[in-house]
């Protein structure tokens, strides 16, 4: 859930490309597809304590749906979708937005506007210590033997004589909920409900995210505003 009572979208990560200026700079974007989001239900604070909109984006074979979620969704009447969030926003958003309704892009978000944009990041499989946990390696000479690219010591003597829960040592990388803060929306294809978002965003090319209006912007941002 968003912690600025503010409503996102649900989209899909294209890929990356870039823009350029009037000046001939380049600007890395990421693509956003955020099209045909639609609410599966309004949450009011008289029947569920809190305010919020739940979405849905995507499409998923109804062979492919649990029996109480394609009641949920045909309560609604929408489609079923591949992911749902929630959104909790001020009564006055809740009112604009019935279930069923789709939920424009326009409507949601400007260009210039800072953005936080959540995702899952890029499993990495098991990895060592020096990588997994951006190290610095050991000097590659002058006596350093097979000890290049390790951590080196991770115990103590006979007092404690043990190694303390939660060291940072060899384990599996990625695969993680990742949220990249206070992005710039650089342009918004209306046409095609696509988000160009500067710089890299959480996942691979296709995974799916969360795209928010930034909750801690900068003091710069705020008064150019």
């Amino acid at each position: 859930m968003s912690l600025s009572n503010s409503l996102g979208l649900l989209g899909r990560k294209v890929g990356m490309m870039r823009l350029f200026t009037d000046d001939g700079d380049a600007v890395p974007v990421t693509v956003v597809d955020v099209s045909n989001n639609r609410v599966t239900q309004v949450k009011t604070q008289d029947n569920d304590g809190y305010v919020a909109l739940q979405l849905t984006f995507g499409a998923r074979k109804a062979s492919r749906v649990t029996r109480p979620q394609a009641g949920h969704l045909a309560k609604a009447g929408v489609e079923a979708g591949e992911i749902i969030r929630e959104f909790r926003v001020t009564a006055d958003t809740a009112a604009r937005y019935p279930a069923g309704a789709s939920v424009d892009v326009a409507a949601v978000f400007s260009v210039g506007q800072k953005v936080d944009v959540q995702g899952t990041s890029i499993g990495k499989g098991y990895a060592g210590t020096i990588k997994r946990h951006n190290m610095s390696s050991q000097r590659a000479s002058h006596g350093n033997s097979r000890s290049h690219n390790v951590p080196g010591s991770i115990g103590m003597a006979q007092d404690p004589g043990r190694v303390f829960p939660g060291k940072r040592m060899t384990g599996h990388l990625g695969d993680v909920t990742k949220t990249t803060q206070n992005l710039d929306l650089i342009r918004i294809d209306e046409a095609r409900q696509l988000l160009l978002i500067k710089g890299a965003i959480p996942g691979s090319r296709g995974g799916f995210v969360t795209v928010r209006p930034a909750i801690r912007v900068p003091a710069a941002s705020k008064g150019a505003d």
